[in-house]
């Protein structure tokens, strides 16, 4: 790609990291600091979107902040995969700031402006991360971000929430400093740079011990990807508001932790170099089992967040493994699933939300009948689990298909078993959620007639269903991206 410097990198990462000032200082005027909120996230996203025509013909924009190490500037660079990444993000939050004004004022939260602060912080974070030039910037932001989201974990403030908050920075911190950044030293030691490079940068001075190592620090370090046994973090943080439980499944965090898997896998270690060493299965066997074993979890799991999120655990792992394969299809079909999880997934959660602030349910147990009471909420579930599931024609059978021709490719009928088998997992967790929701009798002195949650509510779950089922339709954009990342 042709480099072009450009302010345009730095300005979307900083118009949400500056977000704080005026939302602070309009806190007590709620509807001004709320349109703080929405023009800041609509301003990111054409930010990020503007620069999407110019990498799709082969600029890549770069913005350097200061040299850190010889050869290692902080630098933010805007390719094909940064911005793929950016775009999902910087849209969703835009959907989710919305979600959040109707979720909070109903339930009339304290810590709004703490709130809504934190969120400003946590996707400059994230946008860092995409647009990070080199592994040493990335790794910096995805600090940044384990640092900001704490809050919004922690924000009902009482002894459950605490504990699920030291959880949650005891895995993420200390796997990033524990297995992550020695990785990186490593990398930086062996071969001067941490660039990412197409094809990586290890070829011909690492060993296959070496690069079997650092995979598994590098794969286990970047722990908000959630593969098992690191994924604890991921559950107990569902005690936080559903907004921040929907930006943390389908927005950032751990779309942030797969996409440093990818970029370590994709630009540092080296396909090649990995295929050369036969480590494809060790990221497979890795991924294939935190897929089994967090669905079978979530099949048990009464509480419907509880539920979402270790299902999240196991879609995770589909990236994972998609990049494991180490075939082409393979590769395109995990790296795109990044969206389409994240268009279900985010849709699935904003329905919880919408659920709890009309009726106060949390269980699936106590939602018999809920369907028609709430049947946009329903209907805009039933797409997004269609979508997690992998079925057309919702976009994520798209990304599905690919890792299903991937795994042939690739010649793993072993991986091809555990997509299919999952996916009939998926169904038997989700599929009954709808059909007790629209068919079960509603429990003895229910009130009757149709009770949605509010609009500012439903807008937001009805554009995310209604995106799943575009992205079926017109994915081209995203494949282009992703195409042009994988294969220059």
């Amino acid at each position: 790609m042709q480099d072009a410097h450009s302010i345009l990198p730095l300005a979307a990462v900083l118009v949400s990291l500056l977000g704080p000032i005026p939302i602070y200082l309009s806190g007590r005027t709620p509807n001004v600091r709320e349109a703080w909120t929405l023009l800041i996230a609509l301003t990111k996203f054409l930010l990020v979107a503007s620069m999407v025509p110019a990498v799709l013909k082969g600029v890549s924009y770069t913005f350097t902040i200061a040299e850190v190490l010889p050869g290692v500037p902080l630098e933010l660079r805007v390719d094909s995969m940064g911005v793929f990444f950016a775009l999902v993000a910087s849209f969703l939050w835009i959907l989710t700031s919305i979600y959040s004004i109707g979720y909070m004022r109903s339930l009339k939260e304290h810590d709004q402006t703490r709130y809504f602060a934190s969120f400003s912080v946590a996707i400059s974070a994230t946008i860092g991360v995409a647009f990070a030039g080199n592994l040493l910037t990335l790794y910096l932001f995805y600090e940044v971000l384990s640092l900001s989201t704490y809050p919004l974990v922690t924000h009902e403030q009482n002894l459950e929430a605490r504990a699920s908050g030291r959880k949650y920075l005891t895995y993420i911190l200390g796997a990033s400093i524990g297995l992550a950044l020695p990785a990186m030293v490593v990398t930086y030691a062996v071969a001067g740079t941490l660039d990412f490079r197409s094809g990586g940068i290890l070829a011909g001075v690492a060993s296959p011990e070496l690069m079997t190592v650092l995979l598994l620090l590098f794969v286990f370090g970047f722990a908000k990807a959630g593969l098992m046994p690191l994924h604890a973090w991921l559950p107990a943080a569902m005690v936080a508001p559903t907004p921040v439980s929907a930006f943390l499944h389908g927005v950032a965090v751990v779309k942030v932790g797969v996409f440093s898997i990818l970029r370590v896998i994709y630009h540092i270690l080296g396909p090649e170099q990995l295929e050369q060493f036969d480590l494809g299965v060790v990221i497979t066997t890795l991924a294939a089992i935190t897929i089994l074993v967090a669905s079978l979890i979530a099949l048990t799991q009464d509480n419907l967040k509880r539920r979402l999120a270790y299902s999240t655990v196991g879609q995770l792992s589909y990236m994972v493994i998609g990049a494991g394969m180490l075939s082409s299809a393979g590769m395109l079909g995990g790296t795109l699933h990044i969206a389409m999880h994240a268009f279900g997934k985010i849709t699935l959660f904003f329905c919880a939300g919408a659920i709890y602030v009309a009726h106060g349910k949390k269980y699936i147990s106590q939602m018999d009948g809920l369907g028609r009471k709430m049947p946009v909420t329903y209907l805009a579930f039933l797409l997004g689990s269609m979508s997690i599931i992998g079925l057309p024609p919702l976009g994520g059978f798209i990304s599905k298909w690919y890792l299903v021709l991937g795994s042939l490719e690739a010649h793993m009928i072993p991986v091809l078993g555990v997509l299919l088998v999952s996916s009939l997992l998926n169904a038997a967790y989700f599929l009954p959620i709808v059909y007790r929701g629209f068919f079960a009798p509603l429990p003895e002195g229910s009130p009757e007639g149709v009770r949605e949650a509010p609009l500012l509510c439903l807008i937001p779950l009805s554009v995310t269903a209604l995106g799943s089922l575009s992205l079926f339709f017109y994915p081209d954009l995203f494949l282009r991206l992703i195409r042009q990342a994988l294969f220059p």
